[in-house]
């Protein structure tokens, strides 16, 4: 379950819970420090990385919900240590039990959280649109959905942004600096000038557009005869998604270019460090 709807259905129907967070990661761990879960007797959300390590802070924690036993702490050695994990690094996890004070708290941090967090724009609700934000909403981006068809839309993930709009200029021009764009409206026409728009805005860190090399070709000459900087038209990203794999198939498609924009959006730099838990 999502924390946020869980922490929603506490308010609605408290019952003992306990959060779990990480307070402190050294070395190789599963998860980074500040990241938390929810326990309750039937409930779990969120994660602290799984494996060994979450199995144990589930079941103290499940031990507590019964108890008088208002917090604790775990420490976990991983590697030859208290687990069978072998990542090598040292966890302190404390426990403690829900409070509405606490859910107060964390429902405050969240949302300072998410409102950090990189701005996408989807231009386009087609097949591989609806596929892609249902891929892209998992991600830790605050998703703008635009597209002036009202029924391509579908039902839209939970969170997204949904702009039933042709005004994509004016989409365009809200977007925050460090912001990033992806271009898959029906139009040809269309995906040219919400493309050209994106790339003469310094501040959009990665623009993407659906289609083929003769497509990008064709682009970029209309860009260049328009004159658009050529270190901006280099930066596009089309093809998007390229990885060497020829599947057309949308959810193909969506998952690889949200590997894209994990790399181009959340970690422009490289990101640094190990990943994908322990």
């Amino acid at each position: 379950m999502d924390i946020t709807a869980c922490l929603a259905q506490w308010r609605a129907n408290p019952s003992p819970m306990v959060v779990a967070r990480v307070t402190e990661a050294k070395g190789s761990t599963p998860r980074e420090a500040g990241v938390f879960m929810l326990v309750g007797e039937h409930a779990l959300a969120g994660t602290v990385g799984g494996g060994a390590l979450e199995y144990a802070c589930v079941e103290r924690a499940r031990a507590m919900l019964g108890s008088n036993t208002s917090s604790a702490r775990m420490r976990f050695v991983l590697g030859g240590g208290n687990t069978s994990q072998c990542c090598g690094g040292i966890a302190h996890v404390s426990l403690q039990k829900l409070t509405l004070k606490l859910a107060v708290t964390l429902e405050r941090d969240m949302a300072r959280a998410r409102a950090l967090r990189p701005v996408l724009c989807l231009f386009g609700a087609g097949h591989v649109g609806r596929a892609l934000a249902h891929v892209l909403a998992l991600l830790p981006l605050n998703l703008i959905w635009v597209d002036p068809r009202a029924q391509e839309f579908g039902q839209p993930p939970a969170g997204v942004d949904v702009r039933v709009t042709s005004d994509w200029s004016a989409v365009m021009e809200s977007l925050p600096a460090g912001s990033g764009v992806l271009v898959l409206t029906p139009d040809h026409v269309l995906d040219a000038l919400i493309t050209e728009a994106a790339l003469c805005n310094d501040n959009l860190v990665y623009v993407g557009l659906i289609g083929s090399a003769t497509k990008r070709r064709r682009f970029e000459h209309a860009f260049r005869a328009t004159g658009v900087a050529e270190e901006r038209i280099q930066a596009l990203v089309c093809p998007i998604g390229g990885r060497g794999i020829k599947d057309k198939r949308p959810e193909v498609i969506a998952a690889l270019v949200a590997a894209e924009v994990v790399e181009r959006l959340l970690h422009p730099s490289g990101g640094g460090g190990e990943s994908g838990g322990c």
